[in-house]
């Protein structure tokens, strides 16, 4: 067993949604989360840019004594080979377990991935898609408007403006005749209904939390590190810039009232 805490970084808030997935398999363990709200998106920055950042990120969670690192984001998973020696406890990035489930789901062999311009640009998610199967046809989109309509909360599939954006970014995968598509980034779960009013019913939304959630939770139990205890686990969040209206917008992605208990960082001191 192992009373550590489960460390999670995103640029944003995005990656609440993979902390959502934790608390619903894994309840009893504790979580810290960083947001790099200061700094959001990292999606249209330099791969140099993303490593520097997301070292920073690392150092933080690490001085809190986390068991595991998630990387709950999908711009850096992209880059996160040139990560390595970068953590000194087990990591998972959200590409990999991802990636595997569609794979898993897909009938027809054609996979949409949709994901910020930096994600997409890098091919992650196609090379490993393509690396699990190659006769899998993979067709990219990046969306880089999403993150700033979900982090002002504009979110409702309703909203002319939310679906009337969806709709342009989506358009041209729909008529690839896709029957998968991939959220390659932890914010686009929050924007699930709208997507889904576009794709329709006959296409599979994988969402990168949920599965890198699940993949963190297996690794845990693999390594004999899950928390035995009985009680619900305790969760800390962070951000790099103003905590004002953090749990308004965390609620929208927990699905539950987080209080106001956020703290702000330097995280340039890391």
């Amino acid at each position: 067993m192992s009373f550590e805490p489960i460390g999670v970084f995103d640029s944003g808030l995005g990656g609440l949604t993979a902390v959502k997935e934790l608390l619903s398999f894994l309840p009893n363990e504790n979580i810290v989360y960083f947001g790099d709200t200061g700094r959001v998106p990292y999606g249209n920055r330099s791969k140099e840019t993303i490593i520097r950042y997301a070292k920073q990120d690392a150092n933080f969670l690490q001085s809190k004594n986390v068991k595991l690192i998630i990387v709950a984001c999908g711009t850096v998973s992209s880059v996160i080979d040139s990560l390595n020696g970068s953590f000194a406890v087990p990591f998972t990035g959200v590409v990999k377990p991802t990636a595997a489930s569609a794979v898993k789901a897909t009938k027809n062999g054609r996979i949409g991935v949709i994901g910020t311009t930096a994600t997409i640009s890098s091919k992650s998610y196609k090379k490993e898609i393509e690396a699990l199967n190659a006769s899998i046809e993979v067709f990219q989109q990046d969306c880089p408007l999403f993150v700033p309509l979900v982090e002002n909360g504009f979110i409702s599939k309703d909203d002319p403006i939310v679906f009337m954006v969806v709709k342009r970014y989506l358009q041209k995968l729909k008529e690839k005749d896709i029957d998968t598509l991939i959220m390659g980034c932890t914010h686009y779960p929050i924007l699930r209904e709208a997507i889904s009013a576009v794709m329709g019913d006959n296409v599979t939304l994988i969402d990168s939390g949920r599965e890198t959630a699940l993949y963190a939770a297996s690794l845990l139990k693999e390594n004999g590190q899950l928390n035995g205890s009985n009680q619900a686990g305790n969760n800390q969040f962070f951000v790099s810039d103003r905590v004002e209206g953090f749990s308004n917008i965390a609620g929208l992605f927990l699905g539950r009232d987080i209080g106001n208990d956020v703290h702000r960082i330097n995280i340039e001191e890391y």
